[in-house]
């Protein structure tokens, strides 16, 4: 889980859970439902065009909302291998990391990341490359113990030793 790359899918400020993952999606738990409805308020090709590895960038408040942990499921099911952005919801960032979501703040990112754009981020460093652009960022990289939480696929997991 050392980087993710990945073409770049834009997005604004206040990006909530309910575009994220609408409510009437949320009589299922089930991740592969959840990823076929990802993003649809918002993006209704995303989940036609979005491939393994890639990744979403967005402003400030990246899930706001409620606190269902069904949008970084949904996000992570989808193919999605990172989400980077100015700010996320506090609520949204723990759900992340509790389901091994990758996400990153990085507003000097955020901004000069665009849609489309081949991006690569490296966990350790907390390095961010656009790829495209040839320029890079500096993130907040993640500490070794949430490494190995997302490594283990979430909180769950890591702490059943799997």
């Amino acid at each position: 889980m050392k980087k993710a790359t990945g073409r770049v899918f834009r997005y604004g400020d206040n990006v909530d859970t309910d575009v994220i993952i609408p409510a009437r999606y949320l009589n299922s738990s089930d991740p592969a439902e959840l990823a076929a409805h990802c993003m649809e308020d918002i993006d209704r090709d995303f989940i036609k065009k979005v491939r393994p590895g890639d990744i979403i960038v967005a402003d400030k408040n990246f899930g706001c909302g409620s606190s269902r942990e069904h949008a970084p499921i949904a996000i992570k099911a989808a193919g999605v291998s990172c989400v980077i952005a100015e700010t996320f919801a506090r609520i949204f960032y723990r759900n992340a990391i509790n389901i091994g979501m990758p996400i990153i703040e990085c507003p000097e990112a955020a901004k000069g990341i665009e849609e489309g754009d081949e991006v690569e981020v490296d966990f350790d460093t907390g390095v961010i490359t656009n790829k495209t652009k040839g320029t890079q960022f500096q993130g907040q990289a993640f500490p070794p113990f949430m490494q190995k939480i997302i490594a283990a696929g979430g909180l769950v997991n890591y702490i059943n030793g799997k």
